[in-house]
């Protein structure tokens, strides 16, 4: 007789642990996102300048450069849990040592700690989701990850937002002096670091309930557990089929990292790094980083350029949805060249309206919407679902290691250079070198990203074997 296993899954079981799983979304959104809010409290408390300002800034990215780049031959050792459970201590360390520091490289080092652990989560978490996710419903579940990068981001503002507001209406609580006032009050920046603490110790904590990667249990000569968390995920059908196109990919040849370099894989390589690498160039994380100084540079006071960032990052997250709600339904491709195709026309007109000089008003936020739209629903959203299925079961860590140091890589490019090309070149030539970078994007996409929708990831490894024919 048949049991409710044989042909579906426990949908309950599935989405905690995606929901889990992309807690480490949230944990990356929220440590790249919550320094905005302490820049002039910082460089005021220790005296700095401007280089130590732009140091301050980037140390996180250093640190995720590196956690990127190694989180894939460790994952492919030790396992994807083990990893994970590594980046929220990472995480929870930094929050803590961002919040105590007694001096500025002491800051410096903690903020290089949080670095590396979201390095290792922008790699595992949406590898680990593809990894478990049924085909029908992979991509949904893997965009769940920008959602919550992006619940993430918001997450950091309000709690910057609050606890700035609370230090200047509470300038008496908890006394004159002592660790809470000091940390919550007279040096409130150091309350705005440790507020990670609380969702990087629930992340710690819930990963102890969530199991290995199947796909990495079968692939390391676990077949019975790989295959029941299989069963519970999918069903008992579903999960021997799964079994078998694993093991059999598996069996072909040995996961020597070289592989990525030989015809058919190299591509998937190139595709992996063009949209790490076109990802950033788009701007994405400029506008992120600098938006009040681009509206201000719009004729915008500053308070003003603060309320309209919230509503380009309320657009963000509308559009992060919708994407979220139809990626399985109108496939990779078509939100990933249709949405780019609208950033690049965005991007045209906000930089002809900066060369003529009527970048002030409404009209350039409006473009900074629909910008910012057009990447929600596309690359950012895309992004992190092609990652997690275009490589190969015996190469997958690895492979989404390189093209995550990419991204990263190319980030911390992109933000440090921008302010000094700007002040050169102007904010104009800034957006038309932007809307420049994301045509030849948008061609690269239409040229070699294939269609993944629907497919099983051993399905998708063939992909690349007929497209090097």
């Amino acid at each position: 007789m048949r049991t409710p296993s044989d042909t579906k899954g426990d949908g309950l079981f599935l989405t905690k642990i995606c929901f889990v799983a992309s807690l480490g979304g949230v944990l990356f959104g929220f440590d790249t996102a919550v320094i905005s809010g302490t820049f002039s409290l910082v460089e005021n408390h220790f005296q700095l300048d401007k280089i130590a300002v732009g140091w301050f800034a980037s140390s996180a990215l250093v640190g995720a450069i590196l956690g990127a780049a190694i989180s894939g031959t460790l994952s492919d050792k030790h396992g994807r849990k083990p990893m994970l459970i590594v980046s929220a201590l990472l995480f929870f360390i930094s929050a803590i040592g961002s919040a105590l520091p007694p001096t500025f490289n002491l800051l410096i080092v903690a903020r290089f700690v949080g670095g590396i652990g979201v390095g290792i989560a922008s790699v595992l978490a949406p590898l680990y989701i593809s990894e478990v996710a049924p085909p029908g419903i992979r991509g949904r579940l893997v965009a769940f990850y920008q959602l919550s990068i992006v619940i993430g981001i918001l997450l950091a503002y309000f709690s910057n937002w609050y606890l700035l507001d609370f230090a200047q209406s509470h300038s008496s609580a908890f006394g004159a002096s002592g660790l809470l006032h000091k940390t919550l009050v007279s040096e409130v920046w150091r309350g705005m670091f440790g507020s990670e603490m609380i969702p990087s110790g629930l992340f710690l904590i819930m990963l102890f309930f969530i199991p290995e990667s199947p796909r990495w249990l079968i692939r390391n000569h676990e077949v019975t557990k790989g295959t029941n968390v299989l069963v519970k995920i999918s069903g008992l059908a579903m999960a021997n089929m799964e079994v078998q196109e694993i093991q059999s990919t598996l069996h072909t040849v040995k996961g020597e990292i070289s592989e990525l370099f030989k015809p058919g894989l190299r591509l998937a390589l190139m595709v992996g790094i063009g949209l790490s690498v076109f990802g950033q160039f788009t701007g994405v994380n400029i506008v992120v980083y600098y938006g009040p100084t681009i509206l201000e540079d719009a004729g915008f006071q500053l308070d003003s350029a603060l309320q309209f960032q919230v509503a380009i990052g309320v657009i963000n997250l509308l559009f992060t949805l919708i994407a979220l709600w139809k990626i399985d339904d109108w496939g990779r491709r078509p939100l990933l060249i249709w949405g780019m195709s609208g950033v690049c026309v965005s991007l045209v007109i906000i930089a002809i309206q900066f060369s003529m000089g009527d970048a002030s008003g409404i009209w350039i936020v409006i473009m900074l919407c629909v910008y910012m739209a057009g990447l929600a629903i596309s690359i950012n959203a895309v992004i992190w679902v092609l990652l997690g299925e275009i490589y190969p079961n015996r190469l997958r860590g690895r492979a989404m290691s390189i093209a995550t140091f990419a991204n990263w890589g190319t980030n911390f490019l992109t933000a440090f250079l921008f302010p000094w090309y700007v002040s050169k070149a102007g904010m104009n030539m800034g957006f038309f070198t932007f809307a420049i970078l994301c045509f030849f994007a948008t061609i690269f996409f239409y040229r070699y990203v294939p269609e993944t929708k629907g497919k099983t990831l051993e399905e998708i490894e063939g992909l690349w074997d007929v497209k090097s024919k």
